[in-house]
């Protein structure tokens, strides 16, 4: 489109309504299409819908199956996924631990639960995840080798750990992560809390590293209402993380014996009722959001100004938010795109400003983040809820 640029905004709309039609939309809304009220009613009707239950076995079994794993252990949201699958990779107090400026919140408060310390990277614009390459060259420059730990030579602590985030279910470059954290003596841990279906070379995601974390939060591609999941094939660590995520307490028929320090994390039964029947449509859920992605690719194909987000190579994404690109040469007119988007009924909104700005994290160790800084200048998510596929019939 070759229009005044005080209308790329308005174009924007009109590429929006061109794709799902004039009705307000929300970003995502979770739908509810399969066995969802007869398994709710179902557990109601046994009365357990705590932390006991057959649903929570057949969802993490169902969950294990699916991503290709050896065991799922769920809990109670992404995060809490997220603060023991960072425990049990042995992050301690001090330890500083690889994460992208350019994620939500929750990666970088379940390092600090760890009491722990953030270490922020750079993403790149053709993942929008962690620059493996960049980080390459930052760890060579800045950190050494003693006793097999990536100690920070500026800090002096361990760097434990290296998280790489899923940005809106689109893999990151895992095959560099994955040589890099062998390469330099981290753990892997996925936070693949937003690509639950999305595959990386016919390998699903949260399965490449030691853990990987999912979330069910009500806006992901499938909802427990709150919930998350660890994904591991060590069993060892299966079995703490269900131990950690269940008070520590020991079997018995009725005494109560906690043998350490741990968390009511487990997901209740009524919330795992809801993700087997939600689990059972997931393939239907991937494919109308790959639909809803080529009708936007289709309406915004006549952009030069803004670029719809393609899957990376070699991947097969959720397409869990839809993405577009606003040129840097426009990237001033973000915000009155998000305006007028908003004001016509199309909820849109921006990516998440960058973590190392937050005053909690403003003193945590950070690398040169020009690439993340220049995504969250350009990126705008649009309306994504699988259902707008088929809005317009």
């Amino acid at each position: 489109m070759n229009n005044a640029k005080s209308s790329i905004p308005n174009q924007v709309v009109a590429a929006i309504k061109e794709a799902i039609g004039e009705k307000p939309a929300q970003l995502h809304e979770p739908s509810f299409e399969g066995n969802e009220w007869s398994y709710l009613k179902e557990c109601l009707d046994s009365t357990y819908v705590s932390s006991v239950g057959k649903f929570v076995d057949k969802f993490e079994s169902d969950l294990a199956i699916y991503t290709g794993v050896k065991y799922a252990i769920t809990v109670t949201n992404g995060t809490a996924a997220l603060h023991i699958a960072l425990l049990l990779a042995g992050v301690e107090p001090k330890d500083e631990v690889l994460i992208p400026a350019l994620t939500f919140v929750a990666t970088a408060n379940a390092v600090a639960y760890c009491n722990a310390t953030p270490h922020f990277v750079d993403s790149e614009e053709k993942t929008l995840g962690v620059d493996a390459p960049k980080l390459r060259n930052y760890l060579e420059q800045n950190t050494t080798q003693k006793n097999g730990n990536c100690v920070n030579k500026k800090s002096g602590n361990v760097i434990r750990a290296l998280v790489p985030m899923h940005t809106f279910g689109h893999p990151s470059n895992l095959s560099e992560l994955v040589a890099l954290a062998d390469e330099y003596n981290l753990v892997l841990i996925e936070d693949a809390a937003e690509s639950l279906g999305s595959f990386y070379k016919g390998q699903h995601t949260g399965t490449f590293g030691l853990m990987g974390v999912l979330s069910f939060n009500g806006n992901k591609t499938i909802t427990t209402g709150g919930g998350g999941a660890i994904l591991t094939n060590n069993e060892a660590i299966a079995r703490r993380a269900k131990h950690l995520t269940t008070t520590a307490k020991l079997p018995h028929k009725w005494e109560f014996i906690h043998d350490e320090i741990g968390f009511n994390y487990r997901m209740p039964n009524i919330n795992a009722a809801l993700g087997c029947a939600q689990l059972e449509q997931l393939s239907l859920k991937l494919a109308s959001k790959k639909k809803l992605h080529d009708l936007y690719k289709d309406s915004f194909s006549k952009f030069e100004e803004i670029e719809l987000f393609d899957e990376p190579a070699d991947t097969s994404s959720n397409y869990w938010l839809q993405a577009i690109l606003i040129s840097k040469e426009f990237d001033y007119l973000r915000d009155e795109i998000l305006s007028e988007t908003n004001n016509s009924g199309y909820m849109t909104r921006p990516v998440w400003g960058l973590l190392n700005e937050l005053s909690q994290f403003k003193n945590s160790p950070t690398m040169n983040l020009d690439g993340a800084r220049d995504l969250a200048r350009r990126v705008i998510n649009i309306p994504s809820s699988p259902n707008l596929a088929g809005r317009k019939k």
